[in-house]
């Protein structure tokens, strides 16, 4: 059941990141065995990040060190299957809006991960959102490009700075016909497979991004929805300029 409106406006944003950073730690612990170390949640408008650092269970690690990393990513999306529905219903729970597109993703060279929540309302009219931060423009025509290279320049870009490390990008209309086609027959997540390396590739080695926002980049996450024909891209930066 969903909290009232006045029991959701007694809770600060601060609370409510708190309450959702250890509602995940708490799921993550019971599903993989172990949990992140530290989980930072950011809110603003209808959008949720939540930014998970050193997670790597004994056995991963192991697994990484065998170059097993295919092993790692296929039991980790097994597990995610039963873990996004449990941190879906707390956010609506605790925030009164539903989720309706839930992402996530994986730096495993940095033992971090990124869960990415959109819901159907805004959490309240206090929460800020900057949707005009410094070098937006430079920043989206780069994603632009980038996309252009996996095939299809997105039909619709929004991007948002969810705090001073955090920047998240939403591409919708990015799939070409034969992804579909592959989406069809079964082939899904192969296909976000092959598309996420590529596109990592891409965002990681152009060395286009630093120069424009003069913060080293720690971690990119990159996730799709099918059903949407959507992506996203979040970003975390360094705190400092170069």
């Amino acid at each position: 059941m969903l909290w009232s409106e006045s029991s959701f406006m007694n809770q600060s944003i601060h609370q409510l990141q708190q309450l959702i950073a250890s509602y995940t730690g708490k799921v993550l612990r019971e599903r993989f065995g172990k949990g992140p170390e530290s989980v930072i949640v950011s809110m603003g408008g209808q959008y949720i990040t939540i930014y998970l650092r050193n997670f790597l269970t004994p056995s991963e690690r192991v697994l990484l060190q065998q170059d097993h990393t295919h092993i790692v990513y296929q039991t980790r999306e097994r597990l995610m299957e039963l873990v996004l529905p449990e941190v879906s219903a707390y956010i609506a729970q605790v925030t009164g809006s539903q989720p309706e597109e839930m992402y996530y993703d994986w730096a495993l060279h940095h033992h971090s991960g990124m869960i990415t929540a959109i819901c159907l309302e805004t959490f309240t009219e206090e929460v800020d959102l900057n949707e005009q931060f410094d070098k937006k423009a430079e920043l989206e025509q780069e994603i632009i490009l980038i996309s252009g290279q996996s095939r299809r320049n997105p039909e619709q870009l929004q991007s948002f700075e969810m705090n001073n490390r955090t920047l998240l990008f939403i591409r919708e209309g990015i799939l070409v016909p034969i992804e579909k086609e592959f989406i069809r027959l079964g082939h899904g997540e192969l296909l976000k497979s092959v598309k996420r390396n590529m596109e990592k590739q891409y965002l990681y080695q152009q060395g286009l991004f630093e120069p424009i926002l003069n913060r080293r980049i720690l971690d990119i996450f990159v996730d799709w929805d099918y059903d949407f024909n959507k992506s996203i891209i979040v970003m975390v930066t360094s705190p400092r300029s170069l």
